[in-house]
């Protein structure tokens, strides 16, 4: 049985934080949380309690930053930016005051740091890192990180679109095929890399266990699907023979409309995780019919909450 651990998670009332927080729980760890609600352990507010509650701790991961699913406003912009660049400042500087600092802090960035890729997949060595706002903010992200002025061991966790029970990405998709609308969108040709929320903590796990990796780390599924191919497995998984198509203009309409932008989803993310693969990771849902058949397992029937921007 693993001896208990102290961790600290950052951003913990976000989908993946709070799976995170439950799971460390109730597998007998002590778990403290940074954030900006009475409940939580240290407050970005109050940078001293920053240190307090990293003091003597394991492992940080630091999930922080507002939800990209908005419309790129100058105002939603800056508080994408400075929600992921300032609270990674914040935890630099907190470390580096710290006697007793964890021996891992994994930082969240994303695999949309990488080109809209059709033609190969993209790892930690050879991907090629794209242009625009959204790779502009993971790459000061990332910068932050390697930045921080501590000799803690350090990763940035790349991590793919997150499927899981109660919340993110797979709600709208699952939706949209149960009112029989889970056709390609655009044309169903950009590729969808993603991961099972199971596989991102077991990732972080892997990573603890191993010392000698640090930097980038992409968290992906190794099977990845194109659109259309997601949208064909979860009409099947829902019991839909067909689906209607959104074509990419009455997505960018759509996306006006409910406050987001299309590129979330016509942006072709083909994301390779190279480094998991090569330090023997063991995906517990590496394909994308046996995670969405846990999902729908797990999940209500009829309409699933989604939170809009």
């Amino acid at each position: 049985m693993t001896a208990a651990r102290t961790i600290v998670i950052a951003g913990a009332s976000g989908f993946v934080g709070r799976h995170l927080v439950a799971t460390w729980r109730a597998a007998g760890h002590r778990v403290r949380t940074i954030g900006r609600a009475p409940t939580d352990d240290a407050r970005w507010a109050d940078p001293a309690s920053l240190g307090t509650v990293l003091e003597n701790s394991d492992l940080l991961v630091n999930l922080a930053g507002r939800s990209v699913s908005c419309r790129y406003t100058k105002r939603n912009a800056d508080a994408i930016f400075s929600s992921r660049v300032g609270t990674t400042a914040g935890l630099g500087r907190a470390l580096s005051e710290t006697r007793r600092p964890p021996a891992l802090w994994v930082n969240a960035s994303t695999g949309t740091i990488y080109r809209d890729a059709r033609d190969r997949p993209m790892d930690e060595l050879t991907g090629e890192i794209g242009s625009g706002f959204s790779v502009e903010v993971a790459r000061a992200w990332e910068h932050e990180l390697r930045a921080a002025p501590t000799d803690v061991r350090r990763v940035a966790l790349r991590m793919s679109i997150v499927l899981g029970t109660g919340g993110g990405a797979v709600n709208p998709i699952i939706n949209l095929a149960r009112l029989g609308l889970g056709g390609p969108m655009g044309d169903g040709g950009q590729v969808f890399s993603w991961v099972h929320l199971d596989d991102v903590l077991g990732a972080i796990e892997h990573l603890l266990a191993r010392p000698d990796l640090s930097g980038p780390v992409n968290v992906a599924s190794p099977h990845p699907v194109t659109n259309a191919e997601l949208m064909a497995a979860t009409r099947s998984a829902v019991g839909r023979s067909h689906g209607l198509p959104t074509p990419a203009w009455l997505l960018e309409a759509g996306a006006r409309i409910i406050r987001t932008e299309a590129e979330l989803v016509l942006k072709s993310r083909w994301v390779d995780p190279g480094v998991l693969r090569d330090s023997g990771f063991e995906f517990r849902h590496p394909h994308l019919a046996g995670a969405l058949e846990q999902i729908l397992a797990t999940s209500p029937g009829g309409i699933l909450a989604t939170q809009l921007g």
